[in-house]
């Protein structure tokens, strides 16, 4: 019986020297990753956004928790003008891909703020909407894309302690056709949508 051939030590010991280097480059990439992200926002993002994400106003999204590849994918969109925002175009004008990637993961890692509703009973109909959908005009489960938490996934956006009232700015904005940069999924939801039902939803995932 044969058995296979023990490389010799300086080539296992080679073989090893490469692994650990190649593991440390990767991580010092990711750290100046960070760091380079980590200046970014500290320029210009934090103005709108918040110190951590956290943002202080409707109008501006909370990016604390967001998706990652979301974050980098809408801020492709605002540079190529495929969606649309002045402020939002000249900034992502500057970022590279790899840095609009690191953006997204410096947001992701931070803790998104949490609050309760501030319409319980309003947020109770959205619950439903959301979870099941509206059979009698045909609106479908959010949850079906969105996931049963809201945390969304990929390209997908985490929804889940979003402001309502931004959320339910970009379900107008999807109806009436100002945003066209997600696929057309939710013009074809949101068009059935009435107002009610989607200040309904906004309010239940501000919650969550």
């Amino acid at each position: 019986m044969r058995f296979p051939a023990i490389p010799h030590p300086l080539l296992l010991r080679s073989l090893v020297v490469a692994l650990i280097g190649t593991v440390s480059v990767g991580t010092a990439l990711a750290q100046a990753d960070e760091a380079r992200a980590k200046r970014i926002a500290g320029g210009s993002c934090f103005l709108c956004h918040g110190v951590n994400g956290e943002s202080t106003s409707e109008v501006f999204p909370r990016l604390a928790g967001q998706n990652a590849q979301y974050i980098a994918k809408q801020l492709e969109a605002f540079k190529s003008g495929q969606r649309k925002s002045s402020a939002m175009a000249e900034l992502s004008a500057r970022l590279t891909s790899d840095e609009m990637l690191a953006l997204g993961r410096y947001y992701e890692k931070m803790e998104p703020p949490r609050e309760a509703p501030k319409d319980p009973a309003l947020a109770a109909v959205g619950q439903y909407i959301y979870h099941h959908g509206n059979r009698f005009s045909g609106v479908p489960s959010c949850a079906s894309c969105h996931g049963a938490n809201g945390e969304g996934a990929a390209n997908l956006p985490r929804l889940a302690s979003q402001f309502s009232g931004y959320l339910f700015t970009q379900l107008k904005q999807f109806n009436n056709r100002q945003r066209t940069d997600d696929n057309q999924v939710m013009h074809v939801v949101v068009e059935k949508m009435t107002e009610f039902e989607m200040a309904a939803v906004s309010e239940y995932l501000s919650g969550k």
